[in-house]
């Protein structure tokens, strides 16, 4: 196994239409449906980054920005910002695209920490990554920060 690896070898995009039974009576798509896409992006990343399977072990921060309507197209973005033994903080970017006006806003960000594991389930070592572009390095930095808030919350 590789002991350091580029971020960018973990990134994932999926794209996803927003349709009638995803939506709420505003017709905006439910908090819930874009939760999951975020936990399903979010551990193809992690897979693609630990070349294992993976556990999700916590949804570290949602924030949704602004909503998603029947008809747009919502773009994902995941990639695994920072590492500990076996765990991996992947970074998640939501935004919406009107297809009619090529309109783009950022919906939701989010922060999942998942676990690589063998085939018993066990947790097993994953590699470190490195940033390479500015938007990797910021948040490979303020990563360790996140990571100190996590134990602390776990702590409690």
């Amino acid at each position: 196994m590789e002991n350091t690896v580029p971020m960018e070898r973990s990134r994932t995009i999926q794209s996803h239409l927003v349709l009638p039974p995803d939506a709420n009576h505003h017709l905006s798509i439910f908090g819930g449906k874009v939760l999951a896409y975020i936990d399903e992006v979010a551990a193809i990343a992690s897979m693609k980054h630990a070349k294992s399977e993976i556990v999700t072990a916590a949804f570290d921060s949602v924030e949704f920005k602004s909503p998603a309507y029947v008809g747009d197209i919502l773009e994902l973005e995941a990639v695994v910002t920072s590492t500990g033994t076996t765990s991996m903080e992947v970074y998640v970017k939501v935004k919406t695209i009107n297809f009619r006006t090529r309109e783009e806003k950022i919906t939701t960000e989010s922060f999942v920490t998942n676990v690589a594991i063998d085939s018993k389930g066990k947790p097993i070592p994953v590699p470190s990554v490195y940033p390479e572009t500015e938007e990797e390095k910021v948040l490979f930095e303020r990563g360790l920060l996140r990571r100190q808030e996590r134990m602390k919350k776990r702590n409690k």
